[in-house]
């Protein structure tokens, strides 16, 4: 008799591409990964959309995982500076401090892979600011207290206008 496997079959929906109103949900620190090219040390910052998935009505979440570096030509530096619509000033390079991310509103550009097998995934092109517009965050429990609970769901995060975006 033959014993049969095979690849479990995906439900999960990508968020669709284009230009979003988003809020960071959280900021995961990896610790030390090996990425290929070494080890280095990598952090996740996760992002809810203000689109939302028609076959469960909740938001999307989209995340992007970034080398913990402010140098000139990291990703991370770049995309902050995009987001907050000014560079570092040499104060802030000697240290940022990224929980400062969470509640705080941008536009994220996603843009989508599709690998040879025909699986579709979600990247994202472009972190940039969005003064003016307020977005907050829904029903996510931030990953380093869903260790701790088994949560999903948490609470909403404050209002932050232009005059109080903490970066």
């Amino acid at each position: 008799m033959a014993i049969l496997t095979r690849e479990p079959e995906s439900k999960f929906t990508p968020a669709p591409e284009g230009l979003f109103l988003a809020v960071a949900c959280d900021v995961v620190d990896l610790g030390m990964v090996d990425d290929g090219f070494g080890m280095k040390h990598k952090v996740e910052i996760w992002w809810q959309l203000d689109e939302r998935n028609p076959e469960t009505g909740a938001r999307f979440t989209v995340r992007k995982r970034y080398t913990n570096s402010l140098h000139e030509k990291a990703s991370l530096r770049k995309d902050l500076e995009m987001w907050r619509g000014r560079k570092f000033t040499p104060e802030e390079l000697r240290g940022f401090d990224l929980e400062k991310l969470i509640g705080v509103p941008c536009q994220i550009q996603t843009v989508h892979k599709v690998t040879d097998d025909g699986k579709v995934f979600c990247n994202i092109g472009a972190v940039i600011t969005a003064r003016g517009q307020k977005l907050t965050v829904q029903d996510f429990t931030r990953h380093k207290d869903r260790a701790q609970t088994g949560a999903t769901s948490g609470t909403q995060q404050e209002d932050i206008d232009d005059d109080s975006i903490p970066f």
